[in-house]
């Protein structure tokens, strides 16, 4: 097959930060022998943009880094939207592209279409946590991994060559992974249902399995990711979880465990419910769906529908990374349990809907209703975790845990709307309409705008800037990227 030019890209809001993760995956690129792109998409305001780029500028590596921020994102809607010649189709292009988890990620995908793509979140590093003595895994297991409190003894960090481990199987046929990747249907995590990404509740350890079932050699990877580690994939109740049980914590936000992996291995499935764009690499040859451009963090769940298709396949990959969660700019828990509890109800809703699966694009029927059950199931749920809050305090070893308790308390009945059923339902049902139309209008506009890109790129450049003040190193550019002057 011919080798797809490969982009290595970052999206964050975190200008701040982002540099030290791309000297991070710069120096894994450099120690594997792999160059690549650096791509950073930002979704700073203005203002954060002038304050935090000349620290961006300042990281010095061997690969080329490029940025594409608020002024450059701007030149590509605006030159979408002259286009499209429609004044009506100007606020839905924005909403597609606009600052928010999925709009991010849109822009990535129309800057690596035609060519192959790795991801990595702005709090991801290119290294991951293993168990000093691995134990081997049963006959179907894929992976086995364990939460430790902070400071344990027992495990080392442990590097990985990413991008070769991606090239090894994005755009391939099932029949030329390498023979060391295990096939099956799709995963099952022991702590998680992965459908909808939501807790069993919280679980010390985990395994996944493998579900049997027959993979057609000739299905393409489309989609492939590494194994995480450091901060696992749980979501904001098992975090609540932690923090209930340890009656010496004052801060629920702190993260005192790590997620440390005993064993794993590669795999192909045809289906990926465990889908995680922080760690994951695209084959953008042909054109993706859209990640759902919403606020909430529930973008990448259309992939794990589009990858259901016959002839299309998903990898975990053999190698594994460390997700520290960057606290910095991100929403309370409080907050992020309530839109966990919003995505579990969208994802419900729209797979329970779901009519056909194309190329590049899903269809589904639900409209964005939520009836007076959906609303008090969640309502349910916060007063029950609420109640278990209040009751902590009794066991509170110190004034200083008491007050975080009633702290968060009040902050969750006042994220909740004070748990008043009808003010509660009338706003989630707002909501949801508000983020499931947006959903599919986005849906029936991107192959027009894929096509628009496509062309624009066989003969011109889409905005771009190269980060200055890099290493002196003389490559030849990326393929189909000519450089805007910053």
């Amino acid at each position: 097959m011919t080798e797809k030019a490969l982009n290595f890209v970052i999206p964050t809001y975190r200008l701040r930060d982002v540099g030290d993760t791309v000297e991070a995956y710069d120096e894994n690129f450099r120690r594997s022998g792999q160059t690549a792109p650096i791509i950073v998409f930002d979704d700073s305001s203005l203002a954060n943009h002038d304050k935090y780029y000349g620290a961006l500028e300042r990281v010095r590596t061997h690969n080329d880094v490029f940025y594409v921020g608020p002024a450059e994102k701007e030149q590509f809607v605006s030159y979408i939207c002259k286009r499209l010649r429609d004044k009506k189709l100007d606020v839905l292009v924005r909403n597609l592209f606009r600052p928010s988890y999925g709009g991010n990620r849109n822009f990535t995908l129309m800057y690596t279409l035609g060519d192959h793509m790795v991801s990595a979140d702005d709090d991801m590093r290119p290294y991951a946590l293993i168990e000093d003595s691995p134990e081997s895994l049963a006959e179907t297991e894929i992976s086995r991994g364990k939460t430790i409190p902070r400071g344990t003894n027992g495990h080392c960090q442990k590097s990985y060559d990413i991008l070769q481990s991606f090239r090894d199987v994005l755009g391939r046929t099932v029949a030329e992974v390498p023979p060391n990747y295990t096939l099956g249907d799709v995963l099952l995590d022991t702590s998680m249902d992965l459908e909808t990404n939501t807790s069993l509740g919280l679980a010390r350890e985990n395994a996944l399995f493998m579900q049997d079932g027959k993979v057609a050699r000739n299905a393409v990877v489309k989609m492939a990711q590494t194994f995480r580690t450091g901060t696992n994939d749980i979501d904001a109740a098992d975090y609540i979880d932690m923090f209930l049980e340890d009656n010496d914590r004052a801060d629920a936000e702190a993260l005192n465990d790590l997620y440390v992996l005993v064993n794993f291995r590669p795999c192909v499935t045809n289906s990926n419910w465990r889908m995680d764009c922080g760690v994951a690499g695209y084959d953008n040859s042909t054109g993706l769906p859209p990640f759902f451009p919403t606020r909430l963090r529930f973008e990448d769940y259309i992939y794990r529908l589009w990858i259901q298709q016959p002839g299309i396949a998903a990898a975990h990959v053999d190698s594994a990374q460390i997700h520290m969660k960057n606290n910095y700019m991100r929403e309370p828990l409080a907050s992020e349990l309530f839109n966990e509890s919003i995505c579990t109800l969208l994802k419900k809703k729209i797979r329970a809907s779901m009519r056909k699966l194309g190329d590049i694009s899903i269809s589904f029927d639900y409209e964005g209703s939520v009836s007076l059950e959906d609303s008090q199931e969640i309502l349910h749920g916060a007063q029950s975790l609420h109640s278990r809050v209040v009751e902590a305090q009794t066991r509170a070893r110190s004034e200083e845990r008491q007050q975080a308790l009633r702290l968060f308390a009040s902050n969750l009945a006042r994220t909740f709307y004070d748990f008043e059923p009808d003010f509660f339902q009338q706003n989630v049902s707002r909501m949801v309409d508000d983020e499931v139309g947006l959903i599919r209008s986005s849906l029936e506009i991107w192959p027009t705008l894929l096509e628009i890109v496509y062309f624009r790129k066989q003969c011109h450049s889409l905005p771009l800037r190269r980060v200055r003040h890099q290493a002196p190193v003389v490559r030849k550019r990326p393929e189909q990227m000519v450089l805007a002057e910053a």
